[in-house]
């Protein structure tokens, strides 16, 4: 027999042993209760993530700073982080009801507080998949600054170059800069950036706030100086995971709050019997598909209602989307604003109490009164909370009286952006099958939305299996490719799929919670295609291009409840 030639392995074999070992890392820092990013214990996390180097952390392994990488994880972390040599990662542990001001992230809903000058606490809620989120950024961040450090420091000491000492000058005494002193300022910047002056231009004015429109030399300035003490005077930044955080993580606390509070609102309302339809969406799209064609018929361009949609997307009219709010809440909805933690807002929409003569839909007229459904609308989850939260709604609920109520649940639809492996942003992706990614865990389903039904709907439509990743910011091309290309024939990536099916299998399958003949929807719009340059999801937003697709989905999904 001859003997079988080893291969060396490909760049995708090596993203996924890199996530592998980021993700064994991050559980071990984590139970071991603190690390130091920039020292030995935070030295696997680097150099995974420099072997990894995902799209979305674009030039991280190149000498120059990433700077639409750069932007992304500034917008998803608190204000001033940078400035902080410790940071907390706490559970929910009563800051909110100290001095203390909650800080939130412009995209990305958790809350976070300025201890003193040195220390930042950011509350972690949303379990494993939030911890990751953050560790990760954080890397990332924390390498970009050495960047800095090693661009600005001469010969190995602690002398610092010219660009760098105006730039501390400009910072640490506030000076407000005229037009042609600013441009000065830029250049120099670039300078340390390894960036063209355009592109360090284009970064100030993404980051610029109208009370400081010069936020970006703040943010460049803390992240160096702090990796120049790091480097000159040993002063690493530390990450300290609270004891709190440690004992509550995996157990449900915040999921079991939250899907309790949605049941007490379904018993006070005589609505825990109905047939139940669960999506999880986001908190506009169903309201304003029922609702919002009775509200404003007027705003209807050619008979269009996507022109209604696009324009109450528009961050200009709020007046309008109050109007359609305000009448959803006194003709069948109830909004459950998320107390627990989970940071899940909620709609029950009693279809009973809406006069769909007025709507687009329309019950089948065997349909008797007391058999109306309901609609629970939940807010996108993150990650693995998707598991969390589904596994605790879809329980029996003990009442008071001590009665047992077992959910009605007939659908279980969901709704969200995804990442796209062929198309591009805004089409849409209809998955026959979730795959985890990092393991040979695979759900199958019958999906109710079928590639035919969106014929005609403006649109372009993909089928095939979806990963669910451990986290989209760690996907490069290779990783990607690999899904894609192989017998697994993937067609995009999203965080939460399988944990939702896990979810609901277990609970149809397994537990008898829900009926096992409890039908599911799944369908994702793209925000972004990672294996096309410049489309991934640093390079910014979907702006109106989303606004159909979500709507499409929306109408499909409602067209089969009703």
């Amino acid at each position: 027999m001859k003997n079988s030639k080893i291969k060396e392995r490909t760049r995708a074999q090596e993203s996924s042993g890199a996530i592998e070992r980021l993700y064994i890392s991050m559980r071990h820092i984590f139970t071991r209760g603190f690390y130091k990013p920039m020292g030995i214990s935070g030295e696997t996390l680097r150099q995974a993530l420099l072997l990894l180097r995902p799209e979305i952390y674009g030039t991280i392994a190149d000498e120059k700073v990433e700077l639409n990488g750069l932007v992304y994880v500034i917008e998803r972390l608190p204000i001033g982080i940078e400035e902080c040599q410790f940071i907390n990662l706490t559970s929910e542990e009563g800051f909110g009801k100290s001095h203390f001001k909650a800080i939130v992230p412009p995209k990305r809903k958790r809350n976070c507080y300025r201890i003193d000058k040195d220390q930042m606490n950011i509350e972690v809620t949303r379990g494993r998949s939030e911890i990751y989120d953050v560790l990760t950024h954080l890397t990332f961040l924390f390498i970009e600054s050495h960047k800095i450090a090693d661009k600005v420091l001469i010969s190995e000491g602690s002398e610092t170059n010219r660009e760098w000492k105006k730039l501390e000058e400009v910072v640490l005494n506030n000076i407000k800069l005229s037009r042609d002193e600013r441009d000065i300022m830029l250049a120099h910047l670039a300078s340390i950036l390894g960036r063209t002056f355009e592109e360090t231009q284009r970064v100030y004015d993404i980051l610029g706030e109208k009370n400081n429109p010069d936020r970006f030399f703040q943010i460049i300035f803390w992240l160096g100086y702090l990796a120049i003490n790091e480097k000159v005077h040993d002063l690493k930044r530390t990450i300290t995971f609270s004891p709190v955080l440690r004992e509550r993580i995996g157990h449900h606390i915040y999921g079991e709050m939250w899907a309790n509070n949605i049941k007490e609102v379904l018993l006070e309302n005589n609505l825990m019997e109905r047939p139940i339809h669960i999506i999880s969406a986001n908190m506009h799209s169903v309201m304003n598909s029922i609702y919002a064609p009775v509200v404003l018929p007027k705003q209807i361009k050619d008979n269009d209602n996507i022109s209604l949609f696009e324009l109450l997307s528009d961050s200009e009219n709020e007046d309008l989307r109050k109007q359609v709010e305000d009448y959803a809440l006194k003709n069948g909805m109830v909004h459950i604003k998320d107390t627990s933690g989970t940071y899940i807002d909620v709609q029950i929409i009693d279809t009973e109490k809406i006069n769909l003569r007025k709507t687009n839909y329309k019950f089948e007229n065997t349909l008797i009164t007391d058999e109306k459904p309901v609609l629970i609308v939940m807010d996108y989850a993150f990650g693995e909370q998707a598991y969390e939260t589904m596994d605790e709604l879809l329980k029996p609920y003990n009442g008071e009286n001590g009665k047992n109520y077992h959910l009605n649940v007939e659908s279980v639809s969901i709704m969200g952006k995804a990442g796209i492996l062929e198309g591009g942003k805004g089409d849409i992706m209809i998955p026959s099958s979730h795959i985890y990614e990092g393991t040979a865990d695979n759900y199958p389903f019958k999906n109710q939305l079928k590639k035919k039904m969106f014929e005609g709907c403006g649109v372009d439509v993909y089928t095939g299996a979806m990963i669910t990743v451990l986290g989209t910011s760690l996907q490069n091309k290779d990783i990607l490719n690999f899904f894609h290309d192989s017998t697994w024939k993937v067609t995009g990536l999203e965080m939460e799929g399988a944990h939702y099916q896990k979810a609901i299998q277990a609970a149809s399958k397994i537990r008898g919670n829900i009926s096992e003949k409890v039908k599911v929807r799944y369908a994702y719009y793209a925000s972004d295609n990672p294996l096309e340059t410049g489309s991934t999801l640093a390079s910014g937003g979907l702006g109106t291009t989303g606004v159909r697709p979500t709507y499409v989905i929306t109408q499909k999904i409602l067209e089969q409840i009703f």
